[in-house]
């Protein structure tokens, strides 16, 4: 399919041009997330083609710009985990499918344009999310969180399922993740808002990896309930690309001024558990 015929329609980019005066700030999280699409095409036509033309009418409208990158970017983390924006760091990140590719697309893009001193605008920050989690994921199916597909067998009594390591250095359920609520990064999002002298390339995790089984033990204690986990092997669809570990090095963003303590993962998970998935609305 052309790329051409895949781009977002017209009128969204003309409402933008018709209200550029009243435009605070685009904040960009739309996107093709799915980890297993393998329609190249629709990708990069919705996550990187579609992303430029909006930095250029922030570019040209002086419209400040916040958008979302990804930790998709780092691949097996075999090049570690730092935000590092320059283009020599970028262009040495392998990521592991097309999402992760197009992600690092843009953030290359952005990197060349304030290297050559192109057009900009007046704020850009790009956020590389770890794995998020939190209420209002619900519409996202297989991309949800770990966390809220494990939640309906837990919470009617069954035994929750993680993936078996096949990696000798991780025992099974001891793959690490860094798990960040959604309303950690909805705050770094509205710190920037208000702090619009900060651009920049910023990951947007805790800093500190924990487990999966850390993960389904916080779910069983916020049900009270004791830890019930079954283990099967990771589809081999996926078992050679499956990340075994991811951290976010946090130094920058704290560099530039984000003091806020991030939520540790049980009280993270209590909250979302109690507050809205055990609740009569979840979107609470």
């Amino acid at each position: 399919i052309p790329v051409t015929d895949l781009i977002p329609p017209e009128h969204t980019i003309d409402w933008i041009d018709q209200h550029a005066d009243d435009v605070v700030a685009i904040v960009h999280m739309g996107a093709i997330s799915s980890t297993t699409e393998t329609n190249v095409d629709l990708i990069i036509a919705e996550n990187d083609i579609f992303s430029r033309t909006l930095w250029d009418i922030c570019a040209a409208e002086e419209i400040p710009f916040i958008y979302a990158s990804s930790a998709a970017v780092y691949g097996d983390g075999r090049q570690g985990f730092d935000d590092d924006a320059t283009p020599k760091a970028l262009a040495s990140l392998r990521p592991m499918n097309p999402y992760g590719w197009s992600k690092l697309l843009f953030d290359q893009f952005v990197a060349r344009q304030v290297a050559r001193s192109r057009p900009e605008p007046p704020q850009h920050a790009g956020l590389r999310f770890f794995n998020v989690y939190g209420p209002n994921e619900y519409h996202k199916g297989s991309m949800k969180s770990v966390l809220a597909h494990m939640y309906p067998d837990a919470s009617s009594g069954k035994p929750v399922t993680l993936y078996r390591s096949h990696n000798p250095d991780y025992a099974d359920g001891g793959q690490k993740r860094d798990f960040i609520s959604v309303k950690d990064c909805a705050d770094v999002v509205a710190w920037l808002l208000d702090n619009p002298n900060v651009n920049g390339l910023f990951n947007v995790g805790t800093g500190k990896a924990r487990s999966f089984a850390d993960l389904a033990h916080a779910l069983f204690a916020s049900l009270g309930r004791q830890p019930d986990i079954r283990y099967v092997d990771t589809p081999e669809a996926i078992r050679d690309r499956y990340q075994y570990f991811t951290e976010a090095r946090i130094d920058r963003l704290r560099a530039a001024g984000y003091e806020r303590p991030f939520t540790a993962l049980e009280t993270g998970v209590a909250d979302y558990v109690q507050n809205h998935l055990s609740g009569p609305d979840p979107y609470l």
